[in-house]
This record gives C-alpha cells, sequence and structure tokens, in this order.
C-alpha cells in the first residue's frame, strides 16, 4: 500500500514538471509569435494599439513639414549670399564678366592692367555707400569707429632676374608690407603712399586686400520671418605666385550671420516664428516618444533572446546559432532611433535660429536632412510584413555582402585608373585636374554620361598624351561599363532568382521558425558532444523567404 502511494506521488510530481515545462515552453511560443507578428496582427490578437507605427506615420508627416519649412527659409539665406558675392565682384573687380574663369574671377596680364584693378578696388570701395543698390555699408567697431581696409603685399627679400642672360638671384625668404586706412578716403593712399605702390613685379608675390562690410538680409519679411544681420569678410587676392605673366584675381567671401542688435517690424513676423517655435517643440516630443517606444523594444527582444538561448540549452543542451539571434535584434528600431536623435538635435538647431540664437544653417540643414531620409527610409520595414514587398528586401538583404565584396575588388581597379588618369591627363584636362575630379569623371563616364565631350577637351598638343588618353579612356569604358556594370548587374539578379525559386519550392527553415511551427526535430547534443538525433532538413543559419503560411521574420 506505501508503495503504491509513493508511486502515485511521484507520478503526479512528473506530471505536474512535465505540464510545468509544457507551459513555459507553449508561453514562449506565444511572446515569439506575438513578437513577429505585423502590428495589424498584434491588435486582432491581442487588442494592442499600434502606438510605434502611430507615431512613427505622425513623425513622417511632422519631420517632412519640418524640412520643407526649414529649406523655404534656407534657400533664402543661400540665394542672398550668392546674390551678393556676385553684387560685390561686380562691384569691385574691374572688367568682370559676371562668370569665373576657371577657380579665378580675373586675370590681368600686364602692369597697367595690375594698377588699375587694384586702384579700381581702392576707388570703387571708397565710394561704396552711392554705388551699391544694396542695404550694404562698412563696418563698425564696438565704439561706432568704422573698421580701416587693410593692403598687404607679399614678395621676395630680394631678386634679380635676366630672362635674356638665363640667370637669376632670388632670396627666397618672403616679406610682407602692410597698410591700412580708413574706408572712405581710400582712393587717396596712390598719392598719400606712391613707394608703397611701386611694385618690383620679378618679386611680387601676391597682393590682398582685406575688408569688412555689414548687411541686412531682408526679403526674409516676405516669408514672415525676423531679417538676419550679416558680416562680410572680403579678401581680394592678386596672385603672382606663378611669375607667368599672368596674375590671377580671387575675391573670397566669408559671410557670418547673426541677430540684429535693434530692430523694429511690424506685421505677423513674430508670431509666425513663435507658431513655428511650438511646432518644432512638438516634433522633439514626438521623437523622444518615439525613441523611448524603439528603446523598450529592443529591451524587450533582447529578454525574448534570452529567454529562447535558455530554452533551448536547457532541453538540447545546444546554443542558438548567429542568425537566429539576428532575428532578435532589430535593425530597423537602430535606424529609428538614430533618426530620431538626429531629427531632435536637428530641430534644436533650428529653433536656436528662429530664435536668432545660433546661424549654423547647414549643420542644422545636414541634421534635418539626414533624419528625413532614415525616417523615410524606415518605411520600408511596413512595407516588408506584405510578401510582394518583402521579396525586395530580401533581395536587397541578400545581395548586400555579394555587392560589397564585389565594389572592393572592382574599386582597387577603379583607384588604378583614378590615380593614372591625374598623374598623365591632369596637366591637359581640365576633368583630371584634381583626384576627386578625376573620379567624378570616371563615375559619369561609367554611366554613360558626358562621353564625347570627355574626349574631345582633351589638348592635343602632346601628341604622345593624346594616344594615351584614347587607349586610357577606351579601356576604361569597355571594361566597367561592359564587364564591371554587368556583373554588379548580375549578382543582384541572381539574388532576385534566388529568392523568388525559394517561394516557389519552399524555404530552408531554421530552429527558431521551427520551434515557431511546433516542431521539435531538433538535434539534442549530449555532454560528450555527439548528437542524438538529427533531422535531415535541419539548415541553421540559412537565407530564407516566407510562404504563405510562414510566419514572416522581420529584421
Amino acid at each position: 500500500m506505501e508503495l503504491l502511494v509513493r508511486y502515485l506521488e511521484r507520478s503526479n510530481s512528473l506530471s505536474s514538471v512535465m505540464t510545468q515545462d509544457v507551459i513555459k515552453e507553449e508561453s514562449l511560443r506565444d511572446d515569439l509569435k506575438y513578437y513577429f507578428m505585423s502590428p495589424c496582427e498584434k491588435y486582432r490578437a491581442r487588442r494592442h494599439l499600434p502606438w510605434k507605427m502611430g507615431v512613427q506615420i505622425l513623425k513622417i508627416a511632422m519631420i517632412t513639414t519640418q524640412l520643407i519649412l526649414f529649406g523655404l527659409n534656407n534657400q533664402l539665406v543661400v540665394s542672398y549670399k550668392e546674390e551678393n558675392t556676385m553684387a560685390l565682384k561686380k562691384l569691385f573687380l574691374k572688367d568682370y564678366s559676371g562668370v569665373d574663369e576657371d577657380d579665378y574671377s580675373v586675370a590681368v596680364y600686364t602692369q597697367r592692367g595690375l594698377y588699375d584693378s587694384l586702384f579700381y578696388v581702392l576707388d570703387q570701395y571708397s565710394q561704396l555707400g552711392e554705388l551699391s543698390v544694396g542695404p550694404i555699408s562698412y563696418a563698425e567697431d564696438d565704439y561706432g569707429k568704422l573698421l580701416p581696409v587693410k593692403l598687404c603685399k607679399d614678395h621676395y627679400k630680394r631678386g634679380s632676374v635676366e630672362s635674356s642672360d638665363e640667370a637669376f638671384d632670388i632670396d627666397a625668404r618672403l616679406e610682407t608690407e602692410c597698410m591700412s586706412h580708413d574706408p572712405k578716403t581710400a582712393n587717396q593712399w596712390k598719392t598719400q603712399n606712391a613707394s608703397f605702390f611701386d611694385l618690383h613685379f620679378h618679386r611680387l608675390v601676391k597682393i590682398t586686400i582685406n575688408f569688412q562690410l555689414k548687411g541686412i538680409n531682408l526679403q526674409t519679411v516676405r516669408s514672415r520671418e525676423l531679417p538676419d544681420c550679416y558680416s562680410f569678410y572680403v579678401t581680394i587676392t592678386f596672385d603672382n605666385q606663378c611669375h607667368s605673366g599672368k596674375v590671377k584675381i580671387f575675391l573670397d567671401i566669408d559671410t557670418e550671420s547673426s541677430a540684429c542688435r535693434d530692430w523694429k517690424i511690424s506685421g505677423t513676423a513674430q508670431k509666425n516664428t513663435h507658431y513655428l517655435l511650438v511646432f518644432d517643440g512638438f516634433v522633439i516630443l514626438v521623437c523622444i516618444i518615439s525613441v523611448v517606444l524603439c528603446t523598450r523594444s529592443i529591451i524587450l527582444a533582447i529578454r525574448l533572446l534570452q529567454r529562447f538561448s535558455r530554452f533551448f540549452r536547457e532541453n538540447f543542451n545546444r546554443s542558438v546559432c548567429a542568425d537566429d539571434q539576428k532575428e532578435f535584434l532589430n535593425g530597423w528600431y537602430v535606424l529609428v532611433i538614430i533618426s530620431d536623435i538626429l531629427a531632435i538635435i536637428g530641430s534644436i538647431l533650428k529653433m536656436e535660429i528662429q530664435a536668432k540664437s545660433l546661424t549654423s544653417y547647414d549643420v542644422c540643414s545636414i541634421f534635418l536632412g539626414t533624419s528625413t531620409l532614415m525616417v523615410w527610409v524606415g518605411v520600408i520595414r511596413y512595407l516588408g510584413y506584405f510578401q510582394k514587398y518583402n521579396v525586395l528586401i530580401l533581395t536587397m538583404k541578400a545581395a548586400f555582402p555579394k555587392v560589397l565584396r564585389f565594389c572592393c575588388c572592382a574599386g582597387m581597379i577603379y583607384l588604378g585608373y583614378t590615380f593614372c588618369g591625374w598623374i598623365v591627363l591632369g596637366p591637359y584636362h581640365e576633368k583630371f585636374e584634381g583626384l576627386s575630379r578625376v573620379a567624378e569623371c570616371l563615375f559619369s563616364l561609367l554611366n554613360g554620361d558626358d562621353m564625347f565631350s570627355t574626349f574631345a577637351e582633351l589638348k592635343d598638343k602632346n601628341t604622345l598624351v593624346w594616344l594615351f588618353s584614347r587607349a586610357y579612356l577606351y579601356s576604361f569604358i569597355s571594361l566597367f561599363i561592359y564587364m564591371v556594370l554587368s556583373l554588379f548587374i548580375a549578382l543582384i539578379t541572381d539574388s532576385y532568382e534566388t529568392i523568388k525559386n525559394y517561394q516557389r519550392t519552399g524555404f530552408p527553415l531554421t530552429d527558431l521558425q521551427k520551434f515557431l511551427r511546433d516542431q521539435t526535430d531538433f538535434p539534442i547534443i549530449e555532454e560528450n558532444g555527439q548528437n542524438v538525433e538529427i533531422s535531415h532538413n535541419v539548415l541553421c543559419c540559412c537565407k530564407r523567404v516566407p510562404a504563405n503560411d510562414d510566419v514572416i521574420l522581420i529584421s
């Protein structure tokens, strides 16, 4: 009788343990299925509202609107700077045609031409208030005194050149002489400082003129924005470093914007600014909510992975394969978090710009533009829940490693052509003057653009270089268009065909997918590492595409 009682108690205990294990396994399976469901499936399964999807949709609309509003304002700022640069070149550069010659604005070839251009700058600068049609004037210091214009000349310390005798004597050390003067009387320099303008052209290296101007961008009033005040740091350089008989004249402008110190404006500009600040604050709030929700999902996924790994270790004495682990580490969430952080930083910069505390338009546009790009790329995640769109995503995912390796190999050839083209063709062709320009030119040729002009613009003064250029260009175009580009497309096509074939014939299942389907044919590994049971269709860590009745895994 006692033996029977013990037997029954032991049976009940074993039954209780088995029941708990089954409940634990089913609970894990239900949580895994729920994690890999689409937002709509989650709502139908547990009536949980898809908050993350709603926040992402709202964020897309708000960030895109914010980007458009800032972009329109930024275009006004950029156009103001570009038009001012053009106006100042027209004002201060004699015989400026309106189009820069290569990397410089104007060139002079005679001594008289250099003197005329130099004095022209000083004369125009002294009459700026009478000449300029824009709200631009001389800069002042903190005490209301006009900042002087500064003129410097760099020349060799000592030198004599006799070209006819092929003789020269040069002290290569540079000397710099500078002088400054009141802006309104700058035109009197040529009479008051005649010795300074007695130039020895065989020693002269360059002449620089520096001055500062102030301007106000009034066109932003039309878009109901407060105007910015600008400081223009102008540098005019007469470059004679080559001593080739051609003096290049450059006009460079560094622009700084700031809030105007004393302003008065009527209308709704200030009210519009307040509305934009409130809108930007709401964008930041939505992005913070998005970061919190995505971070929470990542934490839950890590905990779920730990539960799944522990279950496999306890029941099958094996670890989860790397490909199944990646299913839990959702890269889309990481992308969303990064885009949210960039959007928050960009929104803060935009608010500071609207409040006239900062003027970093370019930095702000980079943050807002990158965040908007990532937000729209993140939409692909929700399209991936549909099988037809998921084929595109999985094709890109499958082809990316092969394409990356292929690009590394092709890049070596591309770099070889880049360096070769720069050193040989650089002196004779403007598209090969710098390494970056060579790379851009070859990339355009690779895409079939601008081919004829690249051939035609090469100077044929050197027959050897001209023949080399033909062999160089023909070999590059033939190799990259007919071979490299075709192989590149073939790699992507092969991945797509593989995905389509899986759709027709079935898909290899990993341990995770088998567990979700309630299959138990996992290989159980003993302490000595030998398999007790091995199923013939266990293909861990294989690329797969879910069939119509499969659980769709989106990573």
